[in-house]
C-alpha cells in the first residue's frame, strides 16, 4: 500500500487519554490512525491485552536522551572542565556503550557522509535513512515515514518530546511532523514546502502538526511559531496556539506555570520566543586564541523562571508515569550544544553538556526506582570542538579555558571558516544505555538501528510500507539497519 497523509487529524488525537482508558473505540482510533500512518498491524499485536484476561503487564518505558552535537570530543571537554580528567559524568555511568553511524543519504539512495539533524532524527525516528533537511520523509518521494511517537501513541502508550530547541526544530520535530524541509516550523514558514502547506490540502507546518500527533507532553521553546496563524486547514484564521488551547492543552509558559501542570490533558510548554536561553557564557574562541578564561556560569540573557533542562524532564516523567497502564515513550533533547559549538562557544557548549548531563541523571534516577525504564543516551552527529595542546597553534578559532581543576584547556575549531559558522562531522557518536534492552546499543550500529530498540522495548509491531518506483533505488542502496 502507499502511503497517503491524512487530510484532517484523527478524532483520538484530540482526547487526553486517562490510565486504564483504552476501550474499544479508543482501539479502534488507533487502528484508524496507524492505518492513515501506513502502518500494518499484525492483529495480535494491535492492542493492550484486555483488562481481566490476563495479569496486567508491568508497562514498559523508554528515555530516549539526544545531546546535539555531542560527540566524544564534547563530551571529554564538559567532563575536563566541570569534574576533571579523571571524573566521571552521569552519562558515563549507563553500562551499556557502543557506537553508531550517522550518514544521511541522497535523492538518489547514495551516502550522505555528514549528517544534519533533520535526517539524523528522521533516521531513529522511523528508522529510515533520509536526505538532510527532510523531516520523516521518504529522500525522494516524500511519503510519510511513521515515526515511533506515533507508533507508541497509537498502542496505547503516553508520548512526550521536551527540548532546549524550538518545539519545531530538527530533532523534535522528526517525532512529530512529516515535511519536506525541516525550515517549514509555522504557517508563515512554508516557502520551502507549498505541497505540505494547510492552505493547499498538505498537513500543515510543523507547529500544525505537533498539536494532533498524539503527544501528551510538549516542552521546550518556539512560542513565535506557535502565534503564526494558520492560512488554511481545519483552523484558518486563528493562531496554532489558539488551537492548542481549544483541542484542550494546559499551555505554561514559565517554571512556576509548569509546576502547576496536571496529567490528564496534553501540556504544551512554550518557554521562549525562540531556543531556550543558554545556562552558561564566556567569550568566545577566537584566532589566534583568547586569554585564559572562566565560564560565567549564569546568564544574564537568560530570563528568571526558565526551567532548566532536568527540571523540564522531571515534570516531564511525572505527568506521562501512570498516564497509561502500557508506559510511555519520552524523547528528551539537549539543543544548544550545536548551536553553541556551530558559533564556536566553548563556554556556552559546557554549560549545555553539563545542564543536558543533569537530565541524564533524572533519568537515571527514575530508571532505578522503575526497573521496566529503558534509559539511552547519544547524539545526532559529531561536531567541531576539538582539544588541543596548549603549545599548538592550529588554524581557525581557539580560547584557554581555566577548568575546575584550575589547569589550562585549549579548545579549537576548525571545521568552518574562521569568521562563520563551524560545521558538523561524519564521525559515529557514542550510544549508552541501561534497563531492558541495552545491550543491543553495543558494538557498532548504524542510527537506524535506535528505532529498532526503541520498538522492541515498547513491544510495538514492525511497520511496513509499500516502496514505489521511486524508491527503488533507496530500497537497495540504503536498507535499514534493523538489528534484528
Amino acid at each position: 500500500m502507499r502511503l497517503i497523509r491524512p487530510e484532517e487529524p484523527s478524532s483520538h488525537q484530540q482526547t487526553p487519554r486517562r490510565k486504564g482508558a483504552l476501550s474499544r473505540r479508543g482501539l479502534a482510533a488507533g487502528a484508524a490512525a496507524l492505518l492513515a500512518a501506513g502502518l500494518v498491524v499484525p492483529a495480535a499485536a494491535s492492542a493492550p491485552t484486555a483488562p481481566g484476561n490476563a495479569a496486567k503487564a508491568a508497562p514498559h518505558n523508554v528515555i530516549l536522551l539526544i545531546g546535539d552535537g555531542m560527540g566524544d570530543s564534547e563530551i571529554t571537554l564538559a567532563r575536563d572542565y566541570t569534574v576533571g580528567a579523571g571524573g566521571r559524568l552521569a552519562l558515563d555511568g549507563l553500562p551499556s556503550t557502543g557506537t553508531y553511524t550517522t550518514y544521511s543519504v541522497r535523492p538518489d539512495g547514495s551516502p550522505e557522509y555528514v549528517t544534519d539533524s533533520a535526517a539524523a532524527a528522521s533516521s531513529w525516528a522511523t528508522g529510515e535513512k533520509t536526505a538532510n533537511g527532510r523531516i520523516s520523509t521518504s529522500p525522494r518521494t516524500h511519503e510519510t515515514l511513521p515515526t515511533i511517537l506515533e507508533l507508541a501513541h497509537a498502542h496505547g502508550y503516553a508520548t512526550g518530546s521536551v527540548t532546549t530547541a524550538e518545539l519545531t526544530d530538527a530533532t523534535p520535530a522528526a517525532l512529530v511532523a512529516h515535511v519536506a524541509d525541516r525550515e517549514c516550523q509555522g504557517p508563515a514558514d512554508m516557502a520551502k514546502c507549498p505541497g505540505d502547506a494547510a492552505e493547499h490540502g498538505g498537513a500543515g507546518s510543523i507547529a500544525e502538526q505537533a498539536l494532533t500527533a498524539g503527544a501528551d507532553v510538549l516542552l521546550g521553546g518556539g512560542r513565535q511559531r506557535f502565534e503564526q496563524r494558520a492560512l488554511g486547514g481545519p483552523y484558518k484564521g486563528r493562531t496554532v496556539l489558539e488551537r492548542s488551547r481549544e483541542l484542550g492543552h494546559q499551555v505554561v509558559t514559565d517554571a512556576a506555570g509548569l509546576r502547576r501542570a496536571t496529567p490528564g490533558r496534553p501540556v504544551l510548554g512554550l518557554f521562549a520566543p525562540g531556543a531556550v536561553p543558554v545556562e552558561w557564557t564566556g567569550e568566545r574562541a577566537a584566532v589566534g586564541g583568547t586569554a585564559p578564561q572562566r565560564c560565567v556560569t549564569a546568564n544574564p540573557a537568560r530570563p528568571a523562571g526558565t526551567p532548566t533542562l532536568a527540571e523540564q524532564t522531571r515534570k516531564a516523567l511525572g505527568l506521562l508515569q501512570g498516564s497509561s497502564d502500557r508506559g510511555f515513550f519520552l524523547q528528551v533533547e539537549g539543543a544548544s550544544i550545536d548551536e553553541q559549538d556551530h558559533a564556536a562557544d566553548p563556554c556556552g557548549q559546557i554549560g549545555e553538556t553539563a545542564a543536558f548531563d543533569r537530565a541524564v541523571k533524572v533519568a537515571r534516577d527514575y530508571a532505578a526506582a522503575h526497573p521496566g525504564t529503558l534509559v539511552i543516551a547519544t547524539a545526532d552527529h559529531g561536531h567541531a570542538s576539538q582539544i588541543v595542546p596548549l603549545d599548538a597553534e592550529p588554524p581557525g578559532r581557539t580560547t584557554t579555558l581555566v577548568t575546575d581543576e584550575g589547569a589550562h584547556l585549549k579548545v579549537n575549531y576548525g571545521t568552518g571558516a574562521a569568521d562563520d559558522t563551524q560545521e558538523h562531522t561524519g564521525t559515529q557518536v557514542r550510544i549508552a544505555a541501561q534497563g531492558p534492552l541495552a545491550e543491543r546499543v553495543s558494538g557498532v550500529t548504524d542510527q537506524t538501528g535506535l528505532f529498532t530498540t526503541l520498538r522492541k522495548s515498547l513491544q510495538l509491531p514492525k511497520p511496513t510500507r509499500a516502496v514505489g518506483p521511486g524508491n527503488i533505488h533507496l530500497a537497495k542502496s540504503s536498507a535499514v539497519v534493523d538489528n534484528e
